[in-house]
């Protein structure tokens, strides 16, 4: 998108200004990880620009910069603000990696709603009019907490006034800085190094606005066509309020690629989840990090799935399920739970108040009802009756629990790992099982007692 619009991506140099405290918060964590849908707020300001073409942006970092660089990993320059003085101190950091450049796109690291779209056209008008400094606002009906733009009577741009050194009263409408510039490197480093302290003590990037309308300078202001993507976050209310915008947009984007939802507003879909045709979500559907869900699945009401692969044509009702794989066909529920290492074969069927752990279970393999099952490998065809568990735990180490195809586990079966049921063998309802139990074998009693299965024949006859 940016090299067809804008030119050869070489001539930039992208910047993203991530090194803010972050007070209003009230978290020791640093402000660009706080997440929406699932993801830190800075990854969306990463991910634009990527897909506006800019490879290898710089990140200048600061509280919590090993944090930051955990969180977006290689394929970026790092650089440390170490005092904290401002956006244009920030900017100052970047310096000796960016002077090089043609043109500097800088953009601040909590406002994440900002598009890749935006950023390209931003760009591509500041190449094309030939501006020193391009920037980007919005017309907002509240500007507490944002700098402001004020304009002269000719309509053109003479400042950006922070909202601390504003006069009068906070809020209200008016048109903001959204904090995505556009500099010709030559014309910005010079500037930033004589940039006046305002009241604040700190360096404003946004005062090279200012300068520019004073001499004369070549400046654009582009107003952004939404509104929306110039919401920072600077505080939990505005981390909500775009945390509601973005869940908007996540639920429009599947309504419209052949998702059907009863009740969208209850719905709730992470930015990283994966979601096929024909799939029905109903109310209070949470589907969250990195799931993926495949076709004409129906999930609800009350499912909620963190991290977990569903194949098609599977229901889950009302249970949860983390880390878990779900083959096709497989139901859940209601009111189950799968948790890590789970993975669930085709055609299987797990019912009401089941739990599942660090387990697999074989194709067509049903677990009724009030059942635990966990570090176990379970067979297919297998038939897990109402309060059959595995103790897998002596109190200091997990144990497996192996049960072959067709077998079948009655009532209130206790299985003390480690142990083994062999194909095609049963337990007795409220038997306790603490050795192995060979093919083709009952297994009835506390402890219990093994003899061959009636009207089969056991391993060695």
């Amino acid at each position: 998108m940016f090299k067809r619009t804008v030119g050869d991506v070489n001539d930039w140099m992208a910047v993203i200004l991530a090194a803010g405290q972050g007070k209003r918060m009230r978290s020791s964590r640093p402000k660009v990880l706080h997440t929406l849908t699932g993801r830190p707020m800075i990854r969306y300001v990463t991910d634009a620009l990527r897909e506006a073409g800019f490879e290898r942006p710089i990140v200048v970092v600061g509280q919590g910069s090993a944090e930051v660089r955990e969180a977006l990993g290689d394929g970026f320059l790092y650089v440390d603000q170490r005092r904290r003085l401002g956006t244009g101190h920030a900017l100052r950091q970047a310096e000796p990696l960016a002077s090089a450049a043609a043109h500097v796109l800088v953009l601040n690291g909590d406002i994440p709603l900002v598009s890749a779209e935006t950023v390209s056209a931003l760009a591509a008008r500041h190449r094309e009019s030939g501006a020193d400094l391009t920037f980007l606002t919005a017309h907002v009906e509240d500007s507490r907490g944002l700098a402001r733009l004020q304009r002269d009577g000719d309509g053109r741009p003479v400042a950006v006034v922070e909202e601390a050194d504003c006069q009068g009263p906070a809020g209200g409408p008016a048109e903001i800085n959204v904090g995505v510039y556009c500099f010709r490197g030559s014309w910005l480093w010079p500037r930033l190094r004589r940039l006046p302290r305002s009241g604040s003590g700190e360096y404003y990037l946004t005062a090279l606005i200012a300068s520019a309308a004073r001499n004369g300078d070549r400046l654009e202001a582009v107003v952004a066509s939404e509104p929306e993507e110039a919401i920072g976050i600077n505080d939990r209310l505005q981390l909500a309020r775009a945390e509601a915008i973005m869940r908007e947009r996540i639920r429009r984007r599947y309504l419209l690629a052949g998702v059907t939802m009863v009740e969208p507003s209850t719905v709730y879909i992470d930015a990283d989840v994966e979601i096929g045709e024909d799939t029905v979500l109903w109310p209070n559907t949470f589907l969250t990090g990195s799931t993926r869900v495949g076709r004409n699945c129906v999930l609800g009401p009350d499912a909620f799935l963190i991290d977990s692969r569903v194949g098609a044509r599977c229901r889950v009702t009302s249970s949860v399920l983390e880390g878990a794989v779900l083959e096709d066909g497989v139901e859940v529920g209601p009111f189950s739970h799968l948790r890590p290492g789970s993975y669930i074969e085709q055609g299987a069927h797990i019912g009401n108040f089941a739990e599942v752990k660090n387990a697999r279970l074989g194709r067509r393999t049903k677990m009724g009802h009030f059942s635990y099952i966990g570090d176990a490998q379970v067979g297919r065809d297998v038939n897990i009756s109402a309060g059959a568990i595995t103790c897998n735990f002596d109190g200091t180490r997990k144990h497996r629990t192996i049960i072959g195809d067709r077998a079948f586990i009655g009532s209130d079966t206790m299985l003390v790992a480690p142990v083994e049921v062999g194909e095609r063998s049963a337990t007795g309802a409220g038997s306790v099982v603490n050795r192995n139990v060979p093919p083709d074998s009952l297994a009835v009693g506390a402890p219990a007692r093994i003899r061959p299965r009636r009207g089969r024949r056991s391993k060695g006859a």
